[in-house]
């Protein structure tokens, strides 16, 4: 597939899901290997908060199978600053850390933006005008999550599909989703999981997030999605979709249901 749907959950370390998701005494070292086998893709929450070695992302390279990938949450310190035009060198020390040790495992760069946080078209763009395209001779792709509804906007649409920047669509009921398309990947967080459902979203829901997946991989924007500007032009787009937040105790078993919905793990 030259547009594969990605499917995953966020991180791989829960203790709930030990004995629901992993088998019982599976060992905890062994469980970024369980979990990359069953989902496609895992978006990690710990490159917000703390930096790490290159060995260490060796090592994530090495525990997951061919066609996996990783998307990473970017420091906090480059997207906290009240300033964002002032992020240059939290943005290279991030990048600099040894991320590019996943090679072609490396998936999106998410740049994740406090549900405070208002739109500044200047500031942003500034921003935007930061993040490296590549590193070490690594390709890098970005994609912005922002949570407050002043984002709601053309003027925020055409700066991320100006500098190539994909923009999440996100499940919640704590902020406005932003459906527009930009970039070359299309990113979905699914974060309304209900823990009384067994795969987290009802049935019925699921088969409806497998049609926008769809959609979206083929280029498309689901008519249901809230959007800002006019629709991006139609070509297709590797698309990620995870579900995160909300009942995470149901995660896998949402994702898994998902990836069937979707015809398995992209080959």
């Amino acid at each position: 597939m030259t547009n594969p749907i990605r499917v995953g959950i966020g991180g791989w370390t829960f203790e709930p899901w030990r004995g629901a998701f992993y088998p019982p005494k599976w060992p905890i070292k062994r469980e970024l290997e369980f979990a990359s086998r069953h989902v496609s893709a895992i978006e990690v929450n710990g490159t917000l908060y703390s930096s790490f070695k290159p060995a260490t992302f060796a090592a994530w390279r090495d525990a997951s199978p061919d066609g996996f990938v990783f998307a990473l949450k970017a420091s906090r310190y480059c997207v906290t600053r009240k300033v964002l035009a002032e992020a240059g060198e939290s943005i290279a020390r991030f990048v600099g850390q040894g991320i590019v040790e996943l090679g072609d495992k490396l998936g999106p760069i998410l740049w994740q933006f406090a549900s405070t946080r208002h739109f500044d078209a200047d500031d942003f763009a500034a921003f935007l005008s930061l993040l490296p395209h590549e590193h070490a001779g690594v390709r890098l792709r970005h994609v912005v999550h922002v949570r407050h509804e002043s984002f709601l906007t053309p003027v925020f649409v055409d700066l991320c599909r100006a500098a190539g920047v994909a923009i999440v669509n996100a499940d919640s009921a704590d902020y406005p989703a932003i459906g527009d398309v930009s970039g070359d990947l299309a990113y979905v967080r699914l974060e309304d999981a209900r823990e009384e459902e067994p795969t987290g979203y009802a049935p019925a829901v699921l088969d409806d997030w497998a049609e926008r997946a769809r959609a979206l991989a083929a280029g498309d924007t689901p008519t249901v999605l809230l959007c800002a500007a006019d629709p991006a032009p139609v070509r297709p787009r590797e698309t990620f979709v995870f579900m995160i937040n909300g009942a995470k105790v149901r995660a896998p078993h949402a994702a898994m249901a998902l990836i069937e919905r979707l015809g398995g793990l992209p080959g």
